[in-house]
C-alpha cells in the first residue's frame, strides 16, 4: 500500500494516457493523488485543455507543495502552440516556467526543443534525440524567454521544483518522442521513496 501512496501519478484525460503513463513510468489515476505522493504530472492538451477535475481541486491539492510538472500535449494543433497553451495553464492552475520551447520544421511538424537553459537544441525530427548548439539567431529568438526562465530560477533554481514550489511545463509529442527525456529529466531531480 505504501507504493501506492508514495508512487508517481500521471492525472488527466487523454487518449494516450496509459502510453505516456508507461513511457514516464508513473501510475495513471482518475484524480488528484493523495498529499504525500511523490510527484505528479498533468496532462494539459492544446486541444481539449485540463480536465475539469483538476481545476476544481487545485488550490487545495498545491497546499501539500507535491512537485508538480505539466506536460503540454497535442502540439500539432494549429490554433493553440506550446506557448499559448503554457499561459492558459498559469491562468487555469497557476503560472508555470517553460524550460523548453518547441521549434518547427519547415513544414510545420513539430521538430525539436531548445533548451533556454544551456541554449541546445534537441532534434527529434528522426524519432531519435540529436542534441546540438543552436544558431545565433535561435539564441535571439527565445532571449526573452530565457531571461524569464533564468530570473525564475533565481531563488533556487530547481530545487524550488523539487520543493512543490515552482511547476515546470514539458511539451510532448509521442510520434517522435519529443519531451519524454526532457521530462524524465525532471522527474529524476525527485527521489523516490519506493
Amino acid at each position: 500500500m505504501s507504493n501506492l501512496i508514495n508512487a508517481r501519478f500521471l492525472v488527466g484525460n487523454h487518449p494516450q494516457k496509459k502510453q505516456i503513463a508507461q513511457l514516464l513510468g508513473l501510475v495513471e489515476s482518475q484524480d488528484l493523488p493523495p498529499s504525500d505522493a511523490e510527484l505528479v504530472v498533468v496532462l494539459a492538451s492544446t486541444k481539449s485543455g485540463i480536465d475539469k477535475l483538476i481545476t476544481s481541486k487545485w488550490q487545495i491539492f498545491r497546499e501539500s507543495y507535491v512537485p508538480v510538472i505539466i506536460t503540454i500535449i497535442d502540439l500539432d494543433n494549429n490554433d493553440v502552440d506550446f506557448e499559448d497553451m503554457s499561459a492558459i495553464v498559469g491562468k487555469m492552475l497557476e503560472p508555470v516556467v517553460t524550460p523548453y520551447l518547441v521549434l518547427h520544421a519547415d513544414d510545420g511538424a513539430i521538430a525539436a526543443v531548445i533548451n533556454l537553459e544551456s541554449m541546445q537544441i534537441t532534434d527529434y525530427s528522426t524519432g531519435v534525440g540529436i542534441t546540438k548548439e543552436s544558431d545565433p539567431e535561435h539564441k535571439e529568438l527565445v532571449k526573452d524567454f530565457a531571461d524569464e526562465l533564468s530570473t525564475s530560477l533565481l531563488e533556487g533554481g530547481w530545487e524550488q521544483f523539487v520543493q512543490g514550489l515552482i511547476v515546470p511545463a514539458i511539451p510532448l509529442n509521442l510520434d517522435n518522442k519529443l519531451g519524454v527525456s526532457e521530462t524524465k529529466r525532471f522527474l529524476n531531480l525527485i527521489p523516490s521513496r519506493s
